[in-house]
């Protein structure tokens, strides 16, 4: 058969429940797929068949599918990779004048073509020089120790180097003093902070922007672009505590206007009760005074020239009922069934009104 993919691994995310994965290329023995479980905090770990998982499908073309037994299933957040990896051995022994199998010389060519897209993938995943570039050596003379607590970087040349230290800090920056590169340093007539990028002795003096060895230090810290912003920052904190505050004492002075609403507006209720009270007493008055008022009028008629028949309301008269006869200027008084004298002649009294209070009184 050919092999006309180039795909050699397969990814996915677990959830906690699925337990089969399908891988879509073609193995020829169950040992030849690397299943690997990465965390959410990017911890690999390599799994073993039959005690994590077991394999289908070997010798398909189209692949099969990666099982997980109980209590090994991926979790949420987990990532399951199935990668093919082809044993690099060969295991094709053709004896001379022996015949040539089809089957077995393409199988050969399958194995080789696996593992070449094995490794093209590694290479892929390598950090590399673009083809147009040049570098004169890509090997590490270095042994271990004199590569311990190095970093990898490039030289003047730009070629790979191990010589510079990791980042030191040397403290004060001082004369006379040797310093490798990445080393760190503070200028004292400055505040700012330097970082070595060549290692030599120092000379000079401070600030080290105008030092004769300038140009074999870079700016780290810029100390009063540090402060400017540390005050800005503490500027834009204490205007969020003011809005805050301005905030909170507006919320609570909308809280006092809206109690004192509703305590103005409680008020008005109570004083409109009280005048709709005050209204309904009132008539009540004027309802009474009325009734007084006519009963009055019903009582005394009035001065008239003869006797009424009728009392003013054009009602029947009623025993007690009086009038003042302005012909004879006598009060009368009914008693029932006629009208009489209730006093003497009063034409020496004042007026008809005086011999009205009189009769009134009596």
């Amino acid at each position: 058969m050919t092999i006309s993919t180039t795909t050699i691994k397969n990814s996915y995310s677990g959830d906690g429940s699925t337990t089969a994965f399908t891988y879509t290329f073609k193995i020829t023995d169950q040992d030849d797929i690397d299943v690997i479980i990465r965390s959410s905090d990017g911890t690999e770990t390599t799994k073993t068949i039959s005690t994590h998982y077991t394999v289908s499908g070997v010798g398909a073309a189209n692949g099969g599918s990666v099982t997980f037994t109980t209590g090994n299933v991926p979790a949420s957040g987990e990532t399951v990779l199935l990668r093919r990896d082809t044993p690099k051995t060969q295991g094709v022994d053709l004896i001379e004048n022996d015949p040539l199998p089809a089957d077995t010389l393409e199988d050969a060519l399958d194995k080789v073509t696996s593992i070449a897209q094995e490794i093209k993938e590694e290479v892929d995943r390598s950090i590399k020089i673009s083809k147009t570039n040049t570098m004169t050596s890509t090997e590490f003379t270095v042994g271990a120790t004199d590569r311990a607590s190095k970093i990898l970087a490039f030289d003047a040349n730009g070629e790979i180097s191990v010589t510079q230290e990791l980042g030191t800090f040397k403290g004060n920056w001082s004369a006379s003093t040797s310093y490798q590169g990445r080393d760190i340093v503070k200028d004292t007539s400055t505040n700012n902070i330097f970082i070595a990028n060549t290692a030599h002795t120092s000379s000079g003096s401070q600030p080290l922007t105008t030092n004769t060895d300038s140009a074999k230090w870079d700016l780290l810290v810029d100390a009063a672009s540090a402060t400017t912003s540390a005050s800005a920052a503490a500027t834009s904190a204490t205007a969020a505590a003011s809005s805050a505050t301005a905030a909170a004492s507006s919320a609570s002075s909308a809280s006092t206007q809206a109690s004192n609403a509703a305590s103005s507006a409680s008020t008005a209720s109570t004083q409109a009760t009280n005048s709709a009270n005050s209204a309904t007493a009132a008539a009540a008055s004027a309802t009474a005074a009325a009734a007084s008022a006519d009963n009055f009028d019903d009582t005394y008629l009035g001065a008239k020239s003869s006797d009424p028949t009728v009392d003013n309301d054009g009602d029947a008269l009623n025993a007690g009922d009086l009038y003042f006869n302005s012909s004879s200027n006598t009060l009368r008084v009914y008693s029932g069934s006629a009208w009489q004298d209730a006093a003497l002649d009063s034409s020496s009294f004042a007026s008809p009104g005086f011999a009205i209070a009189m009769a009134i009184a009596l």
